[in-house]
């Protein structure tokens, strides 16, 4: 899904972490939302294969209207500008389970498993951006496992995840029935939602890390529009003047298709 990530009347116990979201390096893999043809992805998932190269490289390949395509984890990681090829990948449990009892989660558990409802609401609304947005979950969103945990305490306490890593890796290991296609956006309904109490939850609000708290000049104070691309400029046919539309607005070819 697409992050949402403005301040609407209501939402001001959530603007910490909306301007922690928003001055991250993960703010584009976050909120771009370029229109993507439901034809392109099902031809994709039609065709795709995955194989590894001589030198080791995973690679997926599809075809898309007659064209071969290639994903790499490094073309993902490109297009998604996520430069994390030193990313972390995994942390020692006993760093997961102290870091997480820093952000308020109780539980008697020793299992790897997580339940967002256990998490105060602005640390809430921050593990349901990342399941929803970057994770490569299809089910179960209200619990999160080591992976999405690691990638949590990693952006709380100042360090890269390697996201690229974590989504490329899921993607070839899909099956035909659970591969997924484009979700709507997230949506200020997420914050009343996140306000209210879940099972598990001790009722104490856990502050943010003071990693997370952004200054206001490196964080916008407000987004008062919707995500999209930059504007790009393109020649109508019928009228000489120039006129500047967003990529969503244009109708973009089916052959085209990121590699």
């Amino acid at each position: 899904m697409v992050a949402y990530l403005q301040k609407p009347e209501g939402s001001e116990a959530f603007h910490q972490i909306v301007d922690f979201l928003n001055a991250s390096h993960i703010k584009y893999a976050l909120i771009e939302n370029p229109k993507i043809y439901i034809s392109l992805i099902q031809q994709f998932w039609g065709t795709t294969t995955a194989r590894t190269t001589d030198d080791g490289e995973v690679e997926i390949t599809a075809s898309i209207d007659g064209q071969v395509k290639t994903i790499t984890e490094a073309s993902l990681r490109r297009h998604l500008k996520l430069e994390d090829s030193d990313g972390i990948t995994s942390l020692p449990n006993t760093e997961i389970f102290e870091q997480l009892a820093l952000m308020g989660y109780v539980s008697d558990s020793a299992r790897l498993t997580f339940q967002k409802g256990h998490f105060s609401p602005q640390w809430r609304f921050f593990i349901h951006t990342i399941l929803h947005c970057l994770s490569p979950k299809t089910t179960a969103w209200e619990q999160f496992s080591s992976n999405i945990a690691t990638a949590i305490i990693c952006l709380a306490t100042n360090r890269t995840f390697n996201f690229s890593k974590m989504i490329f890796d899921a993607m070839r290991l899909l099956q035909p029935h659970t591969r997924t296609y484009p979700t709507p956006t997230l949506n200020k309904n997420l914050f009343s939602n996140m306000k209210r109490v879940s099972k598990g939850y001790s009722g104490v609000d856990f502050p943010l890390f003071p990693t997370m708290i952004t200054t206001p000049e490196s964080s916008p104070s407000r987004i008062t529009s919707s995500p999209s691309l930059s504007p790009q400029t393109y020649q109508s046919p019928q009228s000489s003047p120039l006129r500047d539309i967003t990529r969503q607005e244009a109708e973009i070819p089916q052959s085209q298709f990121p590699t």
